[in-house]
């Protein structure tokens, strides 16, 4: 056998072996994203890919969504959003056929949602369509390397494996996605119910102030009024807009979601009403805008307040005329769409300042819905963190059971002025930090560790001292809870005299019989 015949039969052995791996990965347990991710890893690793991605299509959104990926990060991952016949992604969820990139910066179909580093762009790119019977359920695709080899066997041999590992993974995504269309109707089925304040499943909270948000939520689905989402920044907004949705008699249609403020002018008039072929510099083919995409469904308009004042008096019209026009277009198209739009400014003051139309703050304010700040709700907070905890774990590998008493002090005393999205930063940073399966509050962000009400009132802040102050704390309330509050045992666990235990607990205000207490009373593990 010659040196050539060897190489390739080796090669061919490889194959074999990752994908009999793959084969018992995916029928190694019931955590299907789990799966999916180290999926995804093993390719990369095989193959030597830059990042490999699962994309999913939900049929009840109307949106293409990177699931799983490996080599994105969460940030990248978020902002991959398509919708079918846009882009590449959106390409092959359409028509269902496999498209090779063999060089990313010289394809104008390429969007670069996920705002790839320059580096990548010389890459290759592969997307596969992954499909159940004759549907298209979503996509596998790659960035890879080119390695020398002659380009059109070098992509025809990972196009290959990629179809093979597409058909293998198919159940797995078709079970993934499942899960996610059973949770948007669980929003709709319990929309029903006659309890008039039944929280929606994809918002965590039960403090008393969030009710009448949920009154409202089931009060206002039914409707096709205009709705404003009022709120500060990361309290939720958008989970509020998907809950009106898809408990709404448009839920079988797409939920379109668009970022005001993340976009210029120039651009966002075109993600809105769409354009023609050469309607401007880099038009190369007709696309189109949000409210084409959202035909019968919703448009969920976030940081509404953003729009400059040309793009509102076109909103305005649609608003008013339910008519638009693209952008290099002269046909006028109808449109049957809802709008939820949300701010977290002032927008009666924007209308005083003259940035925003008065006209359009009304058509716009016909229902409005306030959710209030986290601080208002803090008996939400260990809820919420629960949930964070679960899904770190999940996403790291993680196996945290508990949060130290001290770092449930530094959460509830803290004023979190970003919101629910700044707790999931801090849970997710915490989860990642705990060597211990115990989120201490050493793993918090310092600005948490100064709202510890025993340590927040000094002068110096962020310094070593500040740091080995709050570590000595949280050692001393977590040696008094496992000896029930026995001074003494703790003093000497700790390698202190009774004494200097004293001083100690005089100085951070513990009072040693609270641990007695709780300690009968079952609350000495504090667990979330």
């Amino acid at each position: 056998m010659s040196d050539k015949c060897r190489h390739c039969h080796g090669e061919v052995w490889d194959e074999i072996e990752f994908i009999a791996g793959v084969s018992q990965l995916l029928l190694a347990g019931s955590d299907i994203d789990k799966i999916l991710r180290r999926v995804l890893q093993s390719l990369c690793e095989h193959k030597s890919y830059k990042r490999s991605m699962i994309a999913l299509f939900n049929r009840k959104a109307g949106s293409i969504l990177i699931k799983e990926s490996f080599g994105v990060s969460p940030e990248e991952q978020a902002r991959g959003i398509y919708y079918p016949g846009e882009g590449i992604t959106g390409e092959v969820v359409e028509t269902g056929q496999t498209i090779i990139v063999p060089s990313i910066r010289e394809d104008s179909r390429f969007l670069n949602r996920t705002r790839m580093s320059d580096g990548l762009l010389d890459s290759a790119f592969l997307c596969i369509p992954i499909r159940t019977g004759v549907q298209i359920i979503g996509t596998l695709s790659v960035v890879l390397e080119k390695d020398g080899t002659e380009e059109d066997d070098f992509l025809e041999a990972d196009e290959q494996l990629l179809q093979i590992l597409a058909a293998m993974i198919a159940q797995a995504a078709q079970l993934s996605r499942s899960r996610e269309e059973e949770n948007i109707q669980m929003i709709r089925e319990q929309s029903e119910c006659e309890d008039p304040i039944q929280r929606p499943p994809n918002i965590i909270g039960n403090a008393k102030v969030l009710q009448p948000v949920y009154q409202m939520i089931q009060k206002v689905a039914p409707a096709s009024s205009t709705i404003l989402i009022l709120g500060e920044s990361g309290v939720g907004k958008e989970l509020v807009a998907e809950a009106i949705h898809y408990a709404s008699n448009r839920s079988d249609r797409a939920f379109v979601k668009l970022n005001c403020a993340a976009l210029p002018e120039s651009i966002i008039e075109s993600e809105l009403f769409g354009h023609e072929k050469g309607a401007f510099t880099g038009a190369v083919a007709h696309r189109k805008g949000r409210f084409e995409l959202a035909q019968g469904g919703t448009l969920f308009l976030d940081e509404i307040g953003e729009i400059s004042p040309g793009i509102q008096a076109k909103l305005l019209r649609v608003l008013q005329e339910k008519e638009f026009e693209r952008v290099g277009g002269s046909e006028t198209l109808k449109a049957d769409v809802r709008i939820i739009a949300a701010t977290n400014k002032n927008l009666e003051e924007k209308v005083r300042e003259g940035e925003f139309r008065e006209d359009l703050y009304y058509r716009l304010n016909i229902i409005p819905i306030t959710i209030p700040p986290l601080r208002e709700r803090k008996t939400d907070i260990l809820l919420l963190s629960d949930f964070f905890i679960e899904k770190y774990n999940r996403l790291n590998g993680k196996s945290i059971n508990r949060i130290s008493t001290p770092a449930i002090d530094m959460l509830i005393a803290y004023h979190w002025p970003g919101n629910v999205r700044e707790l999931e930063n801090s849970i997710e940073r915490a989860v990642i930090l705990s060597e211990d399966r115990v989120i201490h509050g050493y793993h918090l962000p310092p600005s948490l560790q100064m709202a510890d009400p025993h340590l927040g009132n000094k002068d110096i802040q962020g310094t070593l001292q500040q740091k080995l102050d709050a570590i000595e704390y949280e050692m001393i309330v977590e040696t008094l809870k496992s000896t029930r509050g026995n001074l003494s045992r703790a003093a000497e666990q700790l390698g202190l005299t009774n004494r200097m235990m004293g001083i100690r607990a005089r100085k951070y205000g513990i009072d040693f019989k609270t641990y007695r207490r709780n300690s009968h009373s079952g609350f000495e593990d504090e667990a979330v």
